[in-house]
């Protein structure tokens, strides 16, 4: 899209409707690309290029307002002060709170408290520009009627299409916090197997199978989408990975490491020991244990793989039935 900064300066009218098909030329395609960018920061998550976008927008929208501030008004009907309090609320949401939930979007998979904040900060952003989406088409409508122009449905009512989306992404987001409420034990269990803490994985293991099985039972009070359960099921079928996980695999994992750290203080102790003082036993001992966390390794890098190729599979079928689901309930 493409906008001369020279087009409109000064520029007057001799009808109401020269004046309706310059402001729509003006904002209407702008409006529209400004809504369709909000909807897409909820669910394109590893999309780096939203700051920007945002940048390019605000730009766009600068000119805009511009442009029509040097416009005159027709008949002093004041219409002009309207569309230009409609395109300043959009200013402000690209400026401040888009600039916010994009910041917030870094960290939300920290922690659940920062995950439900930034799709708080996102829910209300979207409201706000629903909002001023309908007191601008209420506007336009009382400007058409008083200048008696019969306005195109389709251009009139982007707000219905704001309002289907907040419904779509509102009922997305109760149930991603659901699983993310779950998930996030998930993430704090790699990185205590990473770092080898036997403690913080017996204990985070336990929260997460409690976790999933309490995911499980908030998921039979969730209700359809128009019929559509994909992501209800999608999200069931998680928790019982989640539970299965905690209950067989990860107990195995931890059986080794505990095989491992055993050794290792057994090696330090000999390590420490003078060699003349060493007996048979435990010389034999050592060689046992050597064998063990030999086989151990083998068996543990065997798990730890199918482990996550499992858990990447599940979140690529997550993110392909969110994408879906938008697909087929998002307007265009």
């Amino acid at each position: 899209m493409a906008f001369s900064l020279n087009q409109g300066l000064s520029q007057s009218f001799g009808n109401a409707s020269e004046y309706l098909d310059f402001v729509a030329y003006e904002k209407d395609d702008l409006a529209t690309e400004i809504w369709r960018f909000t909807t897409a920061i909820p669910y394109g998550r590893n999309d780096i290029n939203f700051n920007s976008k945002r940048q390019r927008l605000l730009k766009l929208l600068e000119e805009c307002i511009t442009r029509i501030k040097m416009a005159q008004d027709y008949a002093n009907s004041g219409f002009k002060d309207e569309v230009l309090s409609y395109l300043q609320s959009h200013r402000e949401l690209l400026q401040k709170d888009y600039v916010k939930i994009i910041d917030m979007k870094a960290m939300a998979e920290q922690s659940y408290s920062f995950m439900e904040a930034y799709i708080l900060a996102q829910e209300m952003a979207h409201q706000k520009m629903e909002a001023s989406q309908q007191a601008y088409e209420a506007n336009l409508e009382s400007f058409a009627n008083a200048n008696n122009i019969e306005i195109n449905d389709d251009e009139a009512k982007l707000s219905e299409k704001m309002k289907t989306s907040n419904e779509v992404f509102g009922y997305y987001n109760d149930l991603y916090l659901i699983y993310f409420k779950v998930f996030i034990n998930e993430i704090h269990l790699m990185d205590a197997i990473e770092q080898n803490d036997v403690d913080a994985i017996q204990l985070i293991k336990d929260a997460l199978n409690k976790a999933a099985k309490e995911g499980l039972k908030a998921l039979e009070t969730q209700q359809a989408y128009n019929g559509d359960t994909s992501i209800i099921e999608a999200t069931g079928k998680a928790f019982k990975f989640f539970i299965e996980e905690s209950k067989k695999t990860i107990p195995e994992i931890t059986a080794f490491l505990i095989l491992n750290e055993d050794f290792e203080k057994f090696r330090n102790t000999l390590d420490q020991m003078d060699e003349r003082k060493r007996t048979n036993e435990q010389i034999n001992e050592y060689n046992e244990r050597v064998k063990e966390v030999n086989a151990g390794i083998n068996t543990f890098n065997w798990i730890t793989t199918e482990l996550n190729e499992s858990r990447e599979e599940l979140i690529d079928t997550l993110n392909k039935v969110y994408a879906d689901f938008f697909a087929r309930h998002l307007p265009n």
